[in-house]
């Protein structure tokens, strides 16, 4: 280990005061400008609520972008090299989300009127490989589900093909949908507040020592292996750096906590992505001829939704927001400079998508239905996709190079 590494760990921020690249205007009015068409259209074709989820979608994507904020790369630097930064940051996220959720979910607080209702899903096979499987895939493919959207806002030219597979393989989930939990075993959903009797304000007393335990122990993990840092991204002062400069992790890792209650006030349910894209492909399928309203993933209202506009749909609505919200913060930083691809990158990229599209719907969601919004809501599946995705992770680690992808090192200057 290296003076300089050691140094390394001693300046922690996330971010760094530097000369930033200048704005691309034509690209920033270009994308204002979508943005406000594409909201009239929802507010025409929808209503006001929709809208609302738009410009929540719009913040989450800036927010995303402006931090880099991973789960895909908090995992894998946990796992190569033992830095710990990515997963601080989740826990304070998880906590602040946790606190506001305990108050919506007990409370039934609503801006619309819609009783609120957590993302509890059944713990079962289903769940145990599709959080694997999606685990492996986030790593081959660069990015998790709000990675892929705000990457492909961003301008990273392998998150398109990565999202075209994801899409593809949520449609494959669909499919298998009724396989996985019918003929595997499960238990049921368990609500941590609702399901053991301590409530909501127990559950969230468990959850809060839960946090604090882990960060404690990533504090442990950080002073014995003393990993290299993230490197810090660049910033400027004042005003200019909430719209030109990067953000530091924990002030991303509270904006994402507040937008998801936001969005369970708003919508009745948590933030989630991956729903959408099975209806996208089945939307394409249903166009080519394909009748896939028979499929079980589909029954009830997401069967509805492929006869709809897609402008109907909450989640789509949000992610296209969170994509347009990238790429308007790029535009501003100037960093939407979409780079030639690496035929091993591109397969990577494409097989990675497929992964953690069928993975998520066999575990009830990703990183951010599953993950971030499963555990908010005190749901014991997303506890269990937290580990099993970790383990993923490290499977991938050996996967990666395979496909010319470098994992962090230990000597490593930054990671």
């Amino acid at each position: 280990m290296t003076q300089k590494t050691v140094s390394n760990w001693d300046h922690k921020s996330t971010t760094v005061v530097a000369k930033l690249n200048p704005m691309q205007k034509p690209l920033a009015s270009a994308g204002i400008l979508i943005a406000i068409i594409l909201l009239i259209s929802i507010v025409y074709v929808a209503n006001w609520t929709q809208g609302v989820l738009f410009i929540i979608g719009i913040a989450l994507g800036m927010t995303l972008l402006h931090a880099r904020f991973g789960f895909t790369s908090a995992f894998r630097r946990l796992a190569s090299v033992g830095n710990v930064q990515g997963l601080q940051a989740h826990m304070l996220m998880l906590a602040i989300a946790s606190i506001l959720f305990a108050i919506i979910l007990g409370t039934g607080f609503s801006f619309t009127g819609v009783a609120p209702e957590g993302n509890v899903s059944p713990v079962g096979t289903s769940l145990l490989v599709g959080a694997f499987l999606f685990g492996i895939g986030m790593q081959l493919g660069n990015g998790c589900a709000s990675g892929t959207l705000y990457q492909v806002g961003g301008g990273t030219s392998s998150m398109l093909l990565t999202l075209i597979a994801f899409i593809a393989g949520s449609v494959l989930g669909a499919y298998n949908f009724t396989f996985w939990m019918e003929d595997t075993p499960s238990l049921p959903a368990i609500s941590l507040a609702e399901s053991t009797g301590l409530g909501y304000v127990g559950a969230l007393i468990v959850q809060l020592i839960a946090f604090a335990v882990i960060y404690w122990i990533t504090v442990q993990i950080a002073k014995k292996k003393r990993p290299p840092m993230m490197k810090p991204l660049p910033t400027t002062k004042g005003f200019k750096k909430m719209i030109r400069g990067s953000w530091p992790l924990f002030a991303a890792a509270i904006i994402l906590a507040l937008l998801n209650a936001l969005t369970l006030a708003v919508k009745g349910s948590p933030w989630g992505i991956t729903s959408a894209f099975a209806l996208w492909g089945g939307k394409a399928l249903m166009a080519m001829g394909v009748d896939v309203s028979s499929w079980g993933f589909f029954a009830g209202a997401k069967g509805a939704a492929l006869s709809q506009s897609v402008l109907l749909d909450a989640t789509s609505v949000m992610n296209f927001g969170i994509i347009l919200g990238a790429f308007i913060s790029a535009a501003f930083q100037g960093t939407f400079k979409p780079k030639k691809l690496q035929p091993k990158v591109a397969a990577a990229a494409v097989v990675g998508g497929l992964m953690m599209g069928y993975g998520a719907r066999l575990a009830f969601g990703c990183n951010i239905g599953a993950y971030f919004s499963g555990i908010a809501s005190f749901s014991l599946h997303g506890w269990v996709w937290a580990v099993m995705a970790f383990f993923g992770t490290y499977v991938a680690l050996f996967i990666r190079p395979l496909f010319g992808l470098k994992n962090p090192k230990s000597t490593d200057t930054f990671c």
